[in-house]
């Protein structure tokens, strides 16, 4: 079939299979229905007599599947038949969330599917609500991931994402007395309807073993790697749809078994746990995302987990390659490797063990290659993310790779010394090598060295690269490093989360705005419009109501919807400083309290958030927000001014939920730490007003919203490194010159908040007092402050939803199809096709 054939089958398809926006008319609905009962039949089993509500979104979700394959199937040959190039991007994480509603939006089909199913008496909303997210991530790294995947097929780049396919995901949070508790995620229970498993795409993934070197002529020999162990990869495939099903990409993940299943000798001697350890041992590589690290078997699986995945998938993508374009000597060109973070780093050293003893390359015909292939993307300044491992772990666990490191390194080394002669410090510094703490491998520093660009993901995350982090390395390598400001799948996260909002901005703008992010700039001028303005309001209040629902059933605490929803909802760590927020949060109980006359604004904070498993101080946090809540919640004196909620195991569905409801989005990390945020995105774009220091994106979210419809505070990531390195990190001078602080951290320490326990917090309490890293004490006085001028703009409806509409107008620039196109223009050299 020709590609010309081929691009006019697909656009056929998609006017006449997938519907207008408000959906179909009448045969589309019927059509919908017959394929809903076929599945309900044959695939699921059932008579509709007797179906569950589960029955009925299986069968949905798999008559919704079908529409897609069609779609997808024709992307992917016509792929073939023009020889485009294309992206993979490597993930360790893809937070896809719920797809049902996100395909249906996604091919406009949303409004058809309930229509049908509303005549066979079946409620699509409750429908949605049963299905389970993916528990394929954590956070922004993974929600990032599964944005851009979106984007990809958005802008019709031929795409695939690779990660694990995790059998239970990080873990399910349970709160049992304040305390977080960690559980399995059981999101594959009752079968996942939107995947393909490939059992016949498997791949041999190596550990441990020896290297045997044959001679091949008197001056050269070729590197065998005979394993000690061997894991099989199986692909499982997810079709990725983007808006307006404009192309349909692949997510592939996959799970790990053992090439034996089963020690049929050990099973009949009548050890029966012993002929089944080789398959628990292989199948604990794709179970949970991130084992905890803090034993050395942690480590090496994290280790396992990483080397299992970008084996596979480079193995597969190769083998694509071969079977498009015959030789592998021309993966270059066709073929664009996105390192999302440093987890697929170990991918630098693997594509040259695939070149040079797989397809026998010379090294400097495979290093051209590896080098013009992989592009690195950094997430994170923080030393415990940029991967280390253990040399002697490496050497054991992948011999052949630590030879190829080490001859890497060396010729990287000789380039230095004779480019800085006489620098050793440099050369300790560019090392793939760590000496100076036991011998290391330096994972972001072998990324960054195999890959033709490296990028940070806002301005000021990227300027912080150059000058700390890859500071050397820059100076080595000035042209490497660019940005590329992270963003948002926009129509997810406000056609979908928010389709009150969304008829709002269809209305005021027009339907394109639905396909332009650009195009919300159209709503500057209806900003100070009063009637706009209320409509803006009531819509709004309509998602806080939704929100305070939510809160009443899972936590049994009644909130008022009329009050100002403050909102952090991420991931729980120190330098993201929930703390600072609970503290404040007591301060202002500490107010309310000594006054209760004056007229409060009342405010109700929404946390929520996961902390790693190991990480003590984040899970103490945790508590104390649960301790100070009881506290708050039950005080007569209080009523309704302040409540305190901390909504559990946080997910994109709930997030969907919470962005929509928000008026005010926390992001208070201390500054030089957040890489970009992208929470802080979705919230602008609903229209939350941001309280934040100038760091990562929200740098460039104040400098495209106006300083007047956002609220700085705090030092800067200047000041905070002058801070640490000329007064240090004791805060004894701050709190005694902060009554308010030295009131609330007084009443923390001696257990008001925890009578059953009452030095819980003498700990935490000592530690900003003495080794304040994260500077809450230095930024307290200006955030408590800066809340205080928020309760009071709270106050004047006309300027806070003036900000609010100019927070939405002025966002659009943070669409992930932005992003993408960046990526593709300065980094893949693909091209791009606008929706619509």
């Amino acid at each position: 079939m020709t590609s010309v054939v081929l691009e006019l089958e697909m656009a056929a398809r998609t006017e006449d299979d997938l519907g207008g926006l408000v959906g179909g008319g009448d045969d589309a609905v019927a059509q919908l229905q017959t394929a809903i009962l076929d599945k309900l039949r044959y695939a699921v089993g059932k008579r509709q007599a007797i179906a569950t509500e589960r029955d009925w979104l299986m069968a949905t979700a798999i008559a919704v599947r079908d529409r897609i394959v069609d779609r997808w199937q024709a992307g992917n040959e016509l792929t073939y038949q023009k020889g485009q190039k294309r992206v993979y991007y490597l993930s360790l994480e893809f937070l896809i969330g719920r797809l049902l509603f996100d395909n249906l939006n996604n091919t406009q089909t949303l409004e058809t599917m309930r229509a049908a199913l509303a005549g066979l008496n079946v409620d699509l909303d409750k429908l949605r609500a049963l299905e389970p997210d993916a528990a394929l991530g954590n956070g922004g790294l993974g929600r990032l991931a599964a944005c851009f995947m979106e984007s990809m097929a958005t802008l019709d780049i031929p795409a695939y994402g690779y990660g694990i396919r995790y059998d239970h995901g990080l873990f399910r949070q349970v709160m049992k007395n304040g305390w977080q508790q960690e559980y399995p995620e059981d999101w594959l229970s009752l079968g996942n309807p939107w995947e393909f498993h490939r059992p016949e795409v498997v791949y041999d993934i190596g550990f441990g073993g020896s290297i045997e070197v044959v001679p091949i002529s008197e001056a050269a020999v070729r590197h065998v790697w005979h394993p000690a162990e061997t894991i099989e990869a199986v692909a499982y495939d997810t079709p990725t749809v983007g808006w307006r099903a404009n192309r349909v990409n692949t997510l592939r993940l996959w799970s790990a078994h053992a090439a034996d299943p089963l020690r049929l000798d050990a099973f009949n001697r009548g050890d029966h746990i012993d002929a089944l350890a080789d398959q628990v041992r292989a199948a604990s590589i794709s179970k949970v995302l991130y084992p905890s690290d803090a034993t050395p078997a942690g480590q090496e699986l994290r280790l396992r987990q990483e080397y299992f995945f970008v084996s596979a998938s480079l193995q597969d993508l190769v083998r694509r390659h071969i079977r498009t374009f015959g030789h592998v000597a021309t993966l270059a060109d066709k073929t664009a490797i996105q390192l999302n973070d440093t987890h697929p780093a170990i991918a630098v050293a693997e594509m040259m063990r695939i070149l040079l003893d797989v397809h026998h390359m010379a090294w400097d015909d495979a290093w051209r290659i590896t080098w013009s292939t992989f592009s690195y993307t950094n997430h994170t300044l923080l030393p415990e993310a940029l991967e280390v491992w253990p040399v002697p772990l490496m050497e054991r666990l992948l011999p052949r790779h630590m030879q190829i490191i080490y001859l890497l390194n060396a010729l990287h080394l000789g380039a230095v010394r004779r480019q800085f002669p006489h620098d050793d410090r440099l050369l300790s510094s560019v090392s793939i090598i760590d000496e100076s703490q036991g011998r290391r491998v330096r994972m972001s520093h072998l990324a960054f060295l195999g890959s033709h660009h490296v990028n940070g993901v806002s301005a000021l995350h990227t300027d912080l690269m150059r000058e700390t982090v890859f500071h050397d390395l820059h100076a080595v390598f000035p042209d490497r490093i660019v940005n590329v400001t992270n963003g948002i799948a926009f129509r997810r996260w406000l056609h979908e989360a928010n389709p009150r909002l969304t008829r709002l901005l269809v209305d005021a703008v027009g339907p394109s705005v639905l396909d332009n992010e650009a195009k919300l700039t159209d709503l500057r001028a209806l900003a100070t419009d009063i009637g706009f303005q209320k409509r803006i309001a009531a819509a709004r209040y309509m998602n806080k109501l939704a929100l305070t629902e939510v809160i009443r059933r899972e936590l049994e605490i009644r909130v008022d919807p009329a009050a100002l929803f403050d909102v952090q909802i991420k991931r729980m760590h120190e330098y993201k400083r929930q703390l600072l927020n609970i503290l404040e949060a007591i301060a202002l109980y500490n107010a309310i309290r000594a006054r209760p006359m004056d007229d409060w604004t009342p405010r109700v904070k929404v946390f929520a958030g996961k902390a790693a498993a190991s990480y003590h101080q984040a899970k103490l946090i945790i508590k104390l927000i649960h301790d100070v809540a009881r506290v708050v919640n039950s005080d007569p004196t209080v009523r309704d001014t302040l409540k305190i909620v901390f909504l559990p195991n946080y997910s994109v569905s709930l997030a969907e939920v919470i962005i929509p409801a928000a008026d005010l989005s926390e992001q208070i990390s201390t500054a030089g730490m957040e890489a970009s945020g992208t929470g802080n995105m979705k919230l602008a774009l609903n229209g939350a007003l941001t309280v934040g220091t100038l760091d990562g994106a929200n740098v460039e979210i104040s400098e495209r919203v106006g300083e007047d419809n956002i609220f700085i505070f705090g030092l800067t990531a200047d000041q905070v490194s002058d801070r640490r390195a000329h007064q240090g990190i004791d805060s004894s001078d701050i709190i005694a010159r902060s009554p308010v602080l030295a009131e609330v951290l007084s009443s923390v320490e001696s257990g008001v908040f925890s009578p059953d326990q009452p030095d819980r917090y003498q700990g935490l309490v000592n530690s900003l007092r003495g080794h304040d890293y994260f500077m809450v004490c230095a930024d307290f006085d200006d955030y408590y402050a800066t809340q205080r001028r928020i309760a009071e703009l709270w106050r004047q409806p006309e300027h806070w939803w003036k900000a609010s509409i100019l927070n939405t107008a002025n966002v659009g620039w943070f669409s992930s199809d932005r992003s993408i196109r960046e990526y593709a223009a300065e980094i893949w050299n693909v091209p791009t096709r606008a929706p619509g």
